[in-house]
């Protein structure tokens, strides 16, 4: 399925994370200038109509007087309504929500949005996730009770009831149709989920991708993904690219996937035509260097879109 219109959700939501600064990501990449020409101009010279639609509304953080676990979790709540609101009123257009974060804690709210969107006509959505971590840990796993290393177990229906219940129902994703790319840093906790709720196949982690190469990776996890009826979403953490081509993160792992390993992935998904949405978070414009992660994020969300080559 060609993508025909594109509406553009920026949700600035940083303090799922630990380190401050991904918020300001989103008007990054949605202002860089990439050989003259902004996000939104380059999606147009695909073919493709797009709306930029602002940014989603987010509570404001504030210091606790004791500590807590999942952290802001009040304030991640009221956000994860605003973002779900202002993602179903994109979906109801009939455009492709392109979302830039944030922290991979938004993965929550706006998966939550898609999935029960489609669930609503009658259908389930899949997952693709990309990132360095896992990204699965509960409350009661989590070292640090920062939020952004939860959202796939939330997803899943594991966590704080509050998160895994957004949209009325848990979970939003069958295990059967998520695949997970990139991994090399996961905590002991996250490595006893995954074995115990049997993912260990759904996960091409770094080791498998040296192995194998990312090309028959991407193929398997677009199997997995496919098995769907509607499609499936994709979520694109930077920090699975290698910090010598992506250095604007803040939880940077050695060892990551090259530059054109990335963009290959991402035109494999293009040429596959199921992806029912984009997503790409935790660029942090203050950790970059000479602007090199804002714009490398660009050009992945437009190999996302279709753009090849030749």
């Amino acid at each position: 399925m060609s993508i025909e219109k594109v509406g553009i959700l920026g949700v600035p939501l940083g303090f799922g994370a630990g380190q401050t600064g991904s918020e300001l990501g989103v008007n990054a990449m949605r202002l860089s200038k990439i050989r003259g020409s902004s996000l939104a101009e380059h999606i147009r010279m695909l073919g493709i109509a797009v709306r930029d639609h602002g940014d989603a509304v987010i509570a404001r953080p504030h210091d606790e007087a004791a500590p807590e676990n999942p952290k802001h979790l009040a304030e991640m709540v009221e956000s994860s309504l605003n973002i779900i609101a202002s993602l179903d009123a994109i979906l109801n257009a009939g455009e492709l929500p392109l979302i830039l974060g944030g922290d991979h804690a938004i993965a929550i709210p706006t998966f939550s949005a898609i999935a029960n969107h489609y669930r609503q006509k009658g259908t389930e959505i899949g997952l693709i996730w990309f990132d360095a971590h896992a990204d699965i840990n509960t409350p009661e796993t989590s070292p640090s009770g920062n939020i952004h290393g939860m959202p796939l177990a939330a997803l899943l229906g594991h966590g704080n009831d509050e998160l895994t219940g957004l949209c009325g129902y848990s979970p939003k994703l069958d295990p059967g149709y998520f695949a997970h790319i990139g991994a090399r840093d996961i905590d002991p906790g996250e490595r006893s989920q995954i074995e115990r709720l049997g993912l260990r196949d759904h996960f091409f982690t770094m080791s498998d991708i040296d192995k194998r190469g990312m090309a028959a990776c991407v193929e398997d996890a677009l199997a997995i993904a496919s098995r769907a009826p509607g499609g499936y979403a994709v979520t694109f953490d930077v920090d699975m690219i290698d910090p010598r081509f992506a250095p604007g993160s803040g939880t940077l792992v050695r060892g990551g996937a090259t530059y054109r390993e990335s963009h290959l992935a991402l035109e494999m998904i293009a040429a596959a035509g199921g992806m029912r949405s984009f997503e790409i978070v935790e660029v942090n414009p203050l950790l970059d260097q000479s602007n090199i992660t804002v714009e490398l994020a660009c050009e992945l969300i437009l190999s996302a879109l279709g753009k090849t080559i030749l």
